[in-house]
């Protein structure tokens, strides 16, 4: 089989996604193209799997001249293939209209029964198929919201089957004209070992006996920071009694000087990078805030194995990598419950609706406080980590839908 995968910019899980792809199906004795940007080559290597790498400028926004040439070019380079799997709404719809005329255009000349064989077979003679898996779902308004719809109904009413990350994603689909829509399968790579003892790396974060509360996230606006910043910033005297919680005679809650019930303030860490970085530097150093800001780490699991617990305050995440690294690990996770995210924690963890500050911090506390938490669901985070999908499974499902008629 001849697989052509197309995506855009990406500089996290999608990248990592497709290269999972191609090397299980280039192992597999399938022929494997990909297309994209040459930044997404430079960073995931892709031709090192077996597959062949052809550069196409698909832009991560809106550009009518280049949009138009690099329809073009994924009409060109995807000409050979039996499918065509295009991962993200942009990349999408960039290559449903790269098979118009192929496909699902008019054919001029001939019989409604010759049309509708044109159309149907691509340059082999053979079924063609277009496959679209959407990644994430837009948490912006206003033009950028507008325009996300046209690419959203254009991939729904051409993609052959469209693969969704999360179930909300999948009944909007659902909901615009998709005729064939299914879960997709995105497991995370193996967690590599920790190199520093849980030890070393609180020395190094200056935490001392704290609780530390991992965020991996790009510092961007999807990501819900400002609401984990809200969070840090107190008041943590505060006892949530709806959560049963011991409290003082007046409800405050007992200090030893190091925080409620001794456990500590806790320790805030956010590894990741983006635009918002300043914006959060400002606010932390301003408010004085128990907030560190990591920038992009190559040691996660090391930061891991010293975290009590994942956090993460998101408006829609799909699969995040960074969830499902924390159940490997072993660590519980509190998380808004939007998109994906509630099927992958399972009882592994807290939810809370997205931006509920009182709610979040009502379960940070809950997690630190309350006798025996952390440990049911940190138990229970092995049980999650240990039924994640691998690779194998991945390339399998992607197999079976691609096989479909």
């Amino acid at each position: 089989m001849r697989v052509a995968f197309v995506l855009g910019t990406t500089s996290g899980g999608t990248g990592r996604h497709v290269r999972m792809l191609a090397e299980g199906l280039t192992r597999r004795g399938h022929q494997v193209l990909v297309a994209g940007p040459r930044s997404v080559e430079e960073q995931f290597t892709y031709g090192e799997t077996g597959a062949r790498f052809v550069e196409v400028a698909v832009a991560d926004r809106p550009r009518p001249v280049a949009d138009v040439r690099a329809v073009l070019a994924l009409r060109r380079v995807t000409r050979d293939a039996d499918v065509v799997h295009a991962h993200g709404l942009r990349a999408g719809a960039l290559a449903a209209l790269g098979t118009w005329g192929r496909r699902g255009s008019p054919v001029a000349a001939g019989t409604s029964r010759q049309r509708r064989s044109l159309v149907a077979l691509g340059a082999s003679g053979r079924r063609r198929s277009l496959v679209v898996t959407l990644h994430n779902a837009l948490t912006a308004g206003g033009l950028v919201g507008f325009v996300y719809g046209v690419l959203e109904r254009i991939v729904a009413r051409r993609a052959d089957r469209v693969l969704v990350v999360s179930p909300d994603l999948g009944e909007r689909m659902t909901r615009l004209g998709a005729r064939d829509v299914r879960a997709a399968l995105v497991p995370a790579p193996p967690l590599r070992p920790a190199k520093r003892t849980p030890r070393e790396v609180a020395d190094e974060l200056g935490a001392g006996e704290r609780p530390v509360l991992l965020t991996v996230a790009r510092l961007a606006q999807q990501k819900g920071l400002e609401t984990l910043l809200d969070v840090a910033a107190g008041p943590w005297e505060e006892a949530p009694a709806e959560l049963g919680v011991a409290t003082g005679p007046r409800g405050e809650a007992p200090d030893d000087g190091k925080g409620r019930a001794g456990v500590g303030r806790p320790l805030f860490v956010v590894a990741g990078e983006g635009p918002l970085r300043g914006e959060l530097e400002r606010r932390i150093a301003a408010e004085g805030l128990p907030v560190m800001l990591l920038g992009n780490r190559d040691d996660v699991p090391d930061l891991l194995g010293a975290a009590t617990a994942a956090v993460t305050a998101t408006r829609w995440e799909g699969q995040p990598l960074s969830i499902r690294e924390a159940l490997m690990a072993g660590k519980p996770v509190i998380a808004t419950a939007v998109g994906g995210i509630p099927e992958i924690v399972g009882d592994a963890g807290i939810l809370v609706p997205y931006g509920d500050v009182p709610a979040l911090r009502a379960a940070v506390r809950m997690l630190l406080e309350e006798p025996g938490t952390a440990e049911r669901l940190a138990a229970a985070a092995v049980r999650r980590g240990q039924e994640m999908p691998d690779g194998d499974e991945a390339v399998e499902s992607v197999l079976h839908v691609y096989e479909v008629p």
